[in-house]
This record gives C-alpha cells, structure tokens and sequence, in this order.
C-alpha cells in the first residue's frame, strides 16, 4: 500500500481575509484613522490647489497675524501663511514616514527572516548588532547620526529607517521561529524545495499581518522622529516648511504669548497624524489578532 502524498497547505482561505475587513469596517479606530490619513494625504498631494500662498515667501509687514478670513491660521514671525507650511509641510513629514520605515521594514524584514530560518551564527550575529542598535538611546543615535552628514530629507528618512530596522527584525525573527517547525513547513522541504522558494512562499505570507501592523505603527513613531530632529535644526533645513521646525520658530516665550497659534497649529497637526497611525495600527493590531479571529470563524460557521 503506498503512503498518501504529503501535500502542502493552501493560502489563508477567503473567510479569514473577510473576517478582518468586516471587523475593521465596524471598527471606529480604524474609521478614525483612516479618515484622519485620507484626509492628511489628501492635503499634501493637493497643497497647491488648497491655498493661493507660497510657503517660503517671507513678508514682514504681516508678522504674527492672528487667524482671519485671508489666512485662516494666521501668520508666523516672519509672515508666512502658517496653513500653506502645514499643507506643504505634511508632504514632507508623510514621506519622510513612509519611506523611513519601509526601509526599516525591507532591512529588519529581511534580517529577521534570515536569522529565525537559520539561526546559529546567523541568528547571533543579527540579534547582536539588533542588541547595540537597541542599547542606544534612539534620539540620541538619530542626533549622532545626521549630525555627521549634511542635514536633508534623503539623509533623514535613511537615518530613522536604520535606526529602525532592530526592532523589526526582533519581531520577524520570533515569528519565523514558530513558523519554521510548523509541519506545512517541513512537507515543503521534504521534497527538496529550496530556502528561498520555502522563505517567500510559506514563511513570509505568516509574518505579513505583523509587518503590516509594526509598519504602521513605525511610520507615526518616524514622524515624531522627523519632528523632533527638524525641532533641534537637525532635518529639513529652512525654508523648507516642517512641522518640527515650525514650533521651532514658535518656541520664544514672548512669541507664544503674543501669537500661540503659531505653535499650537503644528503641534495639533503632529498630533493628529501620530494619532491617526497609532488607531490604524491598534485596529488592525486587533482585528488579526489569532484568538479572536479563531472565535469570529467559529461563530460565523455554527449552524
């Protein structure tokens, strides 16, 4: 009698995939945030169309308007229309994000997977210098960092995407390790499939929902980063509008009693964006979470 053929597992089948839609549809965290990112992207690819002012024309004769009809926001120390640097400011924010930590997650992506799939001298190599990078106060590593080359947006985003890359691999790399030992696995290198073919077919599509959700989350942690090194003069260099570097003109004490709007603007912004990453992150956080899926599938399958 010949032994059955070992078959490898299908993808996640469909009702997972809709599991997850249906509870992030009724989910006001992710209603929120995604409200809350359209809108921002929104605003920084349509920036020219929404205001009529330039962002770096400085005009002397309007220092420190308070908000009226012809600048909604008002104006900063040196006349600028504050909404234009907010609109013109959020595509630099938002792109330094997103490209920051798809770098972080393409690294620690890639590192995690190696070091938990093969782990021995590979696995400690990577969790070594994972372990150095961690041990460093991250600002201060962010500072040390771009204080060594000549500030901009491309020397920013990589920055922060290095700094970056530890925890995920530290993420990837404990997913790996559970997945790896797991039987589906095993039957697809019983017949001589190649690391590659087992990493990209079997291993990566089990730790895709954590990347997602720690991507997510990273790009509200990269635009606090981007903010706070712009703050200290260490980001995008003036006259380039930033959010960080806004309050940063804003920060003389007399200036934020006169005209707090000046500050108060950004700051709410900054806010808004890292709180509208974080509700997206927290929501799909939960609506992939194992236990609770388990329940909504038994649910959905009794009679």
């Amino acid at each position: 009698m010949t032994a059955p053929a070992i078959t490898t597992p299908m993808p996640a089948p469909t009702p997972v995939r809709a599991t997850v839609v249906q509870v992030m549809q009724r989910d006001t965290r992710a209603i929120v945030g995604m409200v809350l990112i359209i809108a921002l992207v929104g605003a920084a690819i349509f920036a020219p169309l929404l205001t009529s002012y330039d962002p770096t024309a400085i005009d002397l004769g309007q220092q420190l308007l308070r908000p009226s009809r012809l600048h909604w926001l008002g104006t900063d120390i040196q006349g600028r229309d504050i909404l234009a640097r907010l609109l013109f400011g959020a595509r630099i924010s938002l792109s330094v994000g997103l490209g920051a930590q798809t770098l972080a997650l393409l690294v620690g992506g890639t590192l995690g997977l190696a070091s938990g799939f093969y782990g021995r001298w590979v696995d400690e190599l990577v969790m070594r210098i994972a372990d150095v990078t961690l041990a460093f106060p991250t600002l201060l590593l962010l500072i040390a960092m771009v204080a060594a080359f000549q500030p901009s947006i491309t020397v920013v985003t990589i920055t922060i995407g290095i700094v970056g890359w530890a925890g995920v691999a530290r993420l990837v790399r404990g997913q790996v390790m559970v997945v790896r030992g797991l039987e589906y696995v095993q039957a697809a290198r019983a017949p001589g499939g190649s690391d590659v073919r087992i990493l990209l077919r079997h291993v990566l599509p089990a730790v895709t929902a954590p990347l997602v959700i720690v991507g997510t989350l990273g790009i509200a942690a990269a635009i606090m980063a981007e903010s706070s090194l712009s703050f200290l003069g260490l980001g995008v260099q003036p006259p380039t509008p930033s959010w960080g570097g806004m309050i940063a003109d804003a920060r003389d004490l007399s200036q934020l009693r006169r005209a707090p709007w000046t500050s108060v603007a950004p700051g709410l912004t900054i806010g808004c964006a890292v709180l509208a990453f974080n509700l997206l992150g927290d929501a799909l956080r939960d609506a992939t979470d194992p236990r609770q899926l388990t329940r909504r599938l038994a649910r959905q399958t009794q009679p």
